[in-house]
């Protein structure tokens, strides 16, 4: 393994051209040699992956995944069986400082927590409904019985407020999957009930990931000052978010140089989303429907991720540095978007913004020459800033679906490590005038 002059690990195949004849006797030992070194390599590898930063080896049979901005939900086992607990309930959730949304969820979050396991665990699952209407849980992409597929009046009653149901299955499969409600879904999932249901395979995996992140999409509607989303916006979506959180809220990816990391992205809004990372590329490796053979397996740096799917990346973090990911629909990395403004690009208001101050003295026109210097205006209460958030440089300039993938050479925690401190000559620099 070797670093180009970019500073990236290079990855790419070497092939030796030369032809000269072996005997049998040496390809046979050199095959012996070559499958010896293998095994001693892939047992390194794996012992590199199962520690974290500082040499601590990491829990249970699998990676756990990281949700970030949110929880995993805890089990415990009885005869056997891995049981969970599933509260449906109103919550109020801090989409990013200064705006607190009127969501519905599971257990105090939204999206609900991850619920994690392994392929050929028998799970039992507990749901009880504390919201005002009856509800039920789809395990979506799972693969169960009929009468657990949890579709309210067709597989099974309705969940009204106040009762507990149970659902119990074997796990058949392992992918990265969901689990969100079909009963008045427009209403339901519009408020923010979806959850992460991640499935680790029982036989490890030969390529074993070190950091695995999971990260739900979803879409609002909310009104400038208000503070509940409206189900009934199909398409004119004005808040979007990573987990729940919109930037500047979104926590950062933080990753050590040559890890292997795997990105899982779910969907449930109205929207798809084309999903981009910078200065890596990753590879597309899996579907709620499972594992891409690895034929079907192309490198990439944006992933579309249409409703009603997951779709997982994984890449080697080989570059240093602080490096965005976000959607890449540009109203999507926006907050508080109104679509009903006049297009205002290009023009003079000259006099006239003089003549309006004396009617309204709070006015200021604005977008004449773009929106990059005026997104942190007066705004009602409840109410993000289009753009927000501060780095190393000044104003970033974003909101909605983005974060930050912090990746740093020799980290000894996932804490957030600040601003990447880059290397001299490596900053683009002004020249003129």
């Amino acid at each position: 393994m070797k670093r180009t002059s970019t500073g990236h690990i290079d990855q790419s195949p070497h092939h030796d051209d030369s032809s000269s004849p072996v005997s049998r006797r040496d390809a046979v030992l050199s095959g012996a040699a070559i499958l010896a070194g293998a095994a001693t390599a892939l047992r390194a590898k794996d012992a590199r992956a199962d520690a974290l930063p500082g040499g601590a080896p990491r829990p249970g049979p699998y990676v756990p995944t990281v949700t970030p901005n949110n929880t995993t939900l805890p089990w415990t086992m009885k005869d056997g069986i891995k049981e969970f607990r599933l509260v449906a309930e109103p919550v109020k959730r801090e989409f990013a400082p200064g705006m607190i949304v009127n969501g519905w969820g599971y257990n105090g979050s939204v999206p609900g927590p991850t619920i994690e396991a392994v392929e050929g665990d028998r799970v039992r699952i507990f749901v009880t409904n504390k919201l005002p209407e009856r509800t039920s849980v789809h395990w979506h992409g799972v693969l169960l019985p009929n009468g657990m597929d949890g579709v309210a009046g067709l597989t099974q009653p309705p969940i009204e407020p106040g009762e507990t149901y149970v659902y119990e299955f074997t796990l058949r499969q392992h992918g990265v999957q969901m689990y969100h409600p079909h009963s008045d879904e427009m209403v339901q999932i519009a408020l923010g009930m979806v959850g992460f249901f991640i499935i680790h395979p029982r036989v490890p995996e030969a390529a074993r990931v070190d950091r695995h992140f999971a990260i739900m999409l979803n879409e609002w509607f909310i009104p400038p000052g208000a503070a509940t989303p409206n189900p009934a916006v199909m398409l004119d979506f004005n808040l979007f978010t990573f987990n729940g959180r919109a930037w500047p809220g979104t926590d950062p990816l933080v990753v050590r140089t040559g890890e292997r990391v795997r990105l899982s992205f779910g969907n449930i809004s109205m929207d798809s989303h084309p999903i981009h990372v910078h200065g890596h590329r990753f590879w597309h490796v899996a579907t709620d429907g499972g594992e891409l053979p690895p034929s079907a397996r192309v490198p990439i740096t944006t992933v579309n991720v249409p409703p009603g799917t997951t779709q997982t990346m994984e890449f080697v973090a080989d570059a240093p540095g602080d490096w965005p990911l976000h959607c890449h629909k540009s109203h999507h990395t926006m907050n508080s978007m109104s679509h009903d403004l006049p297009n205002m690009i290009g023009t003079q208001p000259g006099a006239a913004e003089e003549k309006i101050r004396k009617v309204l003295p709070a006015y200021m026109a604005m977008g004449e020459a773009g929106m990059g210097n005026t997104m942190d205006m007066g705004r009602p209460k409840n109410t993000l800033p289009m753009m927000a958030g501060k780095g190393p440089f000044g104003d970033i300039e974003m909101g909605g679906m983005f974060t930050v993938l912090k990746v740093r050479d020799g980290i000894r925690s996932y804490e957030d490590p600040g601003w990447y401190k880059h290397p001299p000559g490596t900053i683009a620099r002004k020249v003129s005038p």
